[in-house]
């Protein structure tokens, strides 16, 4: 899982490298509005896939440390 997510930040990041010299920020055209919406909209990508990486919980492998040894739970009433 957190492969995935380094992966989009990555892709993300190839996408604002390349599309960043084609933007033009001005407010009067249309196109400015435009490289304006896609520049957030990029940097919200980024935002929540760093952040879901950065959060996602670490794979713990019991299975290793207890020997391959099941023990069954028992209940307490």
């Amino acid at each position: 899982m957190r492969n995935r997510y380094l992966l989009c930040i990555l892709l993300t990041a190839f996408m604002l490298y390349y599309a960043l010299p084609y933007l033009t920020f001005t407010f009067q055209t249309k196109g400015g509005i435009f490289s304006i919406a896609w520049l957030a909209l990029a940097l919200l990508v980024f935002a929540g896939n760093l952040s879901a990486w950065l959060y996602a919980p670490k794979k713990i492998r019991s299975s290793i440390n207890k020997g391959n040894q099941t023990k069954q739970r028992q209940r307490s009433y």
